[in-house]
């Protein structure tokens, strides 16, 4: 069993200031199916990026270019973690509890509900 100390990170800071996505931002994002499926992984419980890797059956890169995406968009936070053994990790966790997608008079419009 290892024990984590939890640093904040600069992306968590800025992360709260950042504007909502704009409806084509997410309708783009989730027509990717990795971004959904990380999403997904980490709406389950906060994970590192390896973890996450693994578990999809995915490389670490294609993670972390969805990871990083996500947290650009306010739909996910990365905290940074150290392990006992001194090792760095980024600990991400989803901050969106819904994405709903209506169509009004012929539009669609996107809203995330945190």
């Amino acid at each position: 069993m290892s024990t984590h100390a939890t640093l904040r990170g600069p992306s968590q800071e800025t992360q709260a200031t950042q504007p909502d996505p704009s409806t084509e931002e997410l309708l783009d994002l989730f027509g990717d199916e990795h971004t959904r499926q990380t999403l997904e992984a980490i709406a389950a419980a906060p994970k590192c990026g390896q973890s996450i890797a693994e578990e999809l059956d995915v490389s670490r890169a294609t993670v972390y270019r969805r990871l990083n995406t996500l947290v650009d968009a306010g739909l996910a936070t990365a905290e940074l973690t150290v392990a006992e053994d001194g090792n760095h990790r980024n600990r991400y966790e989803a901050t969106v509890n819904s994405v709903s997608v209506t169509v009004d008079d012929g539009e669609l419009e996107a809203t995330v509900d945190g």
